[in-house]
């Protein structure tokens, strides 16, 4: 793909959409950083629904820390992985609040130090908390990025670093949201709307579907 085309791909997605914004919720940085924990596998909506007890009764670190593992693990049942999450968080926690006096930092190693805080997670805190232009390549994005050409690559190190380097810095600190609504809603995994999407005469994608 060249340039131009994919330019004009990140054209139109900003044209449809100029304020693209996560589907999680949350109120500051730090409850970004535990509903994105809480996102692995877990879809956005079952997220949201565990988070909106959980954020009543504890806020911010210090509260989650006094809810204690238990307390935490009560509040996401419903979301797959729970016991592993409740225990990583419980851990974030306690080191956000020994090491940075509660705050979320906004540096990438110490990002990737918190329990349950990968690279993606680290990407997505950086982009969407604190406006920092990386990308985050979870399965949606990765789909995307190979099926349209935009980047391809057989891992997602691979196709992050070549959406760093081929997507132009006007539509950077967006993509990441593009790309991954994009993947939610039109160019699924199993059958993809290609009938209703509106980069489909510029994907290099070659089996198209047509309008049920």
């Amino acid at each position: 793909m060249n340039k131009q085309r994919r330019r004009e791909i990140f054209r139109r997605l900003r044209e449809a959409n100029p304020e693209p914004s996560t589907e999680l919720d949350y109120a500051s940085p730090f409850q970004l950083l535990i509903a994105v924990i809480l996102s692995a596998q877990a879809t956005d909506i079952s997220v949201n629904k565990a988070t909106r007890g959980l954020y009543a009764e504890a806020p911010d670190a210090q509260q989650m820390l006094k809810l204690g593992e238990a307390g935490i693990r009560e509040h996401i049942r419903t979301i797959g992985l729970f016991n592993t999450k409740a225990r990583n968080v419980y851990a974030t926690c306690q080191l956000l609040l020994e090491q940075y006096q509660g705050e979320v930092p906004k540096d990438r190693a110490a990002l990737e130090a918190l329990p349950g805080v990968g690279r993606k997670t680290a990407n997505v805190i950086l982009n969407t908390a604190f406006g920092q232009p990386t990308i985050a390549v979870d399965t949606h994005i990765f789909r995307v990025s190979n099926r349209t050409g935009v980047a391809p690559g057989k891992t997602v190190l691979e196709v992050e670093k070549k959406l760093l380097r081929m997507v132009e810095a006007e539509f950077r600190n967006d993509a990441h949201h593009w790309l991954i609504l994009h993947g939610r809603y039109r160019c699924t995994a199993r059958k993809p709307a290609c009938y209703a999407c509106l980069i489909s005469d510029l994907c290099d994608y070659p089996h198209k579907t047509a309008a049920p």
